[in-house]
Parts: structure tokens; sequence; C-alpha cells
């Protein structure tokens, strides 16, 4: 598992503009980057490297390595917008431009000793003490330390080095989650609490229509707004994302989970049929970072985690197996007169799933699922 520890580095004036210096050299390797993947719709980082490395160390001040970072860090970079769906065979590839980005940092271009980190920068390395909270410090003894971020924060210099950690010993019995992601609300578990999406859709509808206008505006003040837009709009999910995943693996460990299982949500984007406005959510909707959050605070809980094809889990009765009717939020059953959240119906289909009972009651040879537990949900066989 992996943990992030962010670290604030405690600089002398010198030191800070080193930082400052590589930060802009690292940002310009990357812009140059932009133009050789959108013309050739690369963003493998092999191929990239075969293309794009002589070049680098010819037009940058960066070393061997850091031309390497610079690299996986634009592919990382448009991988990701290929994830969210905003690139697509026929149409440009995006502009992505790094200005603000921060620093990939490997093995090889830091090193920790004590409480200190060995950074490299264009006129050498430099030693800097870092700040360790306890948190930090916990995380820093709990694993191996991996890659790294540097970034620049409100005029603070941050060290966000990534841990890998032993998983927790696994709980070794218990009943079964099931927790639904979704766009309208952030998601749900079985046993029984919906995380509203209402203020955080509104929020980003809002910053979607900022965007809109900044964009055909087109001033530099204006690109200079709609950067610090986009990164507030990322750090808000971000951090709603975490709130909503705490709470979610709280409640697991509370009611001694042993797994939680989830939709598997792959191509969703492309497969979900929808009006453009829909279409434009979809895209923006951070339901794998919500995902992902659930799955490392969940294993660091010693609670496993899987994936299950979502079919029919918003359309089956989560009591005796047939098809209901959903309509919204709303979901109700013509066979046994259950009425749920459709949410919270499908999150337990969901638990019904992971504890290897079948959806459907209407398969052959089914065999009695009356003693599953679905956390607080428990059904009786018919």
């Amino acid at each position: 598992m992996m943990r992030t520890a962010s670290i604030l580095l405690e600089l002398s004036a010198a030191q800070a503009e080193a930082l400052a210096a590589l930060r802009t050299a690292y940002a310009d390797a990357c812009n140059r980057l932009v133009p050789v993947v959108r013309e050739h719709r690369l963003w493998n980082r092999v191929g990239l490297h075969q293309r794009s490395y002589t070049m680098l160390r010819e037009a940058t001040p960066l070393g061997s390595q850091m031309c390497c970072n610079a690299i996986f860090s634009v592919c990382k970079a448009y991988k990701a917008q290929k994830e969210l769906g905003r690139i697509r065979k026929d149409a440009p590839i995006p502009e992505i431009r790094f200005d603000r980005a921060s620093v990939h940092f490997d093995k090889r271009t830091y090193s920790l000793k004590g409480e200190t980190v060995s950074l490299y920068t264009l006129d050498g390395r430099i030693t800097v003490p870092m700040r360790l909270g306890e948190h930090q410090r916990r995380i820093l003894g709990s694993g191996q330390p991996k890659e790294a971020e540097l970034v620049l924060r409100k005029g603070q210099w941050f060290f966000n080095l990534v841990v890998e950690t032993d998983d927790a010993q696994p709980v070794a019995s218990g009943p079964v989650m099931g927790v639904d992601v979704g766009e309208n609300n952030l998601a749900a578990h079985s046993l029984g609490r919906v995380f509203g999406g209402e203020r955080l859709r509104d929020k980003r509808d809002r910053y979607l229509a900022l965007r809109r206008r900044l964009q055909s505006n087109g001033s530099q003040s204006a690109k200079q707004k709609l950067r610090q837009v986009s990164g507030k709009e990322m750090r808000r999910v971000k951090h709603i994302n975490h709130e909503t995943s705490k709470a979610i693996v709280q409640a697991a460990i509370d009611a001694g989970i042993a797994k939680i299982t989830m939709e598997d949500l792959t191509h969703i984007r492309e497969r979900i049929k929808a009006g453009k406005r829909m279409r434009g959510r979809l895209h923006r909707w951070a339901w794998r970072q919500l995902q992902t959050f659930v799955e490392y605070k969940a294993k660091a809980a010693g609670i496993a985690v899987e994936y299950a094809n979502p079919a029919y889990t918003s359309q089956t009765c989560s009591c005796c197996g047939e098809l209901g009717k959903r309509s919204k939020h709303r979901f109700e059953c013509p066979h046994c007169g259950l009425r749920a959240h459709s949410d919270l119906n499908a999150s337990r289909n969901l638990a019904r799933i992971g504890s290897g009972a079948p959806l459907s009651r209407a398969v052959v040879n089914t065999p009695d699922v009356g003693s599953v537990d679905m956390g607080n949900h428990v059904c009786a066989s018919q």
C-alpha cells in the first residue's frame, strides 16, 4: 500500500532560489514535450523517451535523470486526461501547460538521512532539514520511501513523499459492506448511509461556468485566473473525497466489516450514452479517486477490497433478487414490496455479491442465502 507524507522543507533563501530555478527548468522541459505528445499522440513513457530525450538534454539545463522524470510527469498527466475521457480518437490532443507543475523526484534524485533530505538542483545537491510532525514520522517509519513530488504552495516548499507500507493484518472474518458511488450522491454504503453530492455538484457546475467565461476571454490574466480556479476545484474535490472515504472506512471498522465490495466502473464514461451536459458531468466525476481513497484506507485497517460487475445492481431488489423499478433516488420492488433509497439498494446488492450470493433469485439451483449478512440489512430467503 502507498501512503504520502507531505513534508514542509526548512530552506535558506539560497536553497529556495535553487529549487525555484529547478522548477522553472523542469516546467520548461515538460512544456517542450507537449508538442511531441500532441503531434504523435504519444504518451507512452518509452516511446516519448526515444523521441525526445536527446532534445531535452540539448535544450534544457536538466541532468539526465531529471529529463527522464520530466518525461514521466508529462506521460502521467496525459494518461490522466485519457482516463478522464478528455482524449478522443476523433479530436486533437488537448494542450497541457506545466508552468506551475510539481517536480518529480525518484530515488536517483533525492536521498534521506535522519530528518534531512538531499535534493538534486541545477547547481548540485543541497541538504535540507525537514519539518516532521507526528503524522509524517509515523508514515516514514511505516515502510520504504519511493518517489516524491516537490511542490510550491503559498510560498512554501513541500516534499510529498510516497511510502510503500505493508497492509495491516486482514480481518479474519466478518460481514461484507457494499459501497455504491454515484454522480448525484457521492456514495452510499450498505450499513445505511448516503453521502449527498448536491453541494459539490453545484460548486463544480459553477466552476465550469467560470472556466468557460475565462476561456472565452483569452487574456493573460484570464488564463492565470483559469489555472487558479482549476487548482482550487481539484483541491476541493480531493478534500471531500478524503472526508467521505474516511467516514466509509470508519463505519466499516466500527461494524467489524471484513471486506468492502465496490463497482468496477472502468470505461463507464465510454459506455454511458447521455446528453452533452450529462457527459460533461461524467467527465468531471472523480469516482476513481474516491474508490482509491476507500481502498487504501480500508487496506490500512486490514479490510479487503474487491470490485464487482455493477450490471443490474441498481435494478435488482436487494431482498428478493427480482427486478424492481428505479425512479431517480427511489427503488420499489413490485414482488416483495421493498421500498428503499436506490443507492442504498445498489450498495446492498454489491454486499450480496461480495458475500458470494447470486444477484438474481431467478437463477436455477440458487443456493439459500438466508444467512447472508449485509451489515444492518439482512434479508431472509423467500
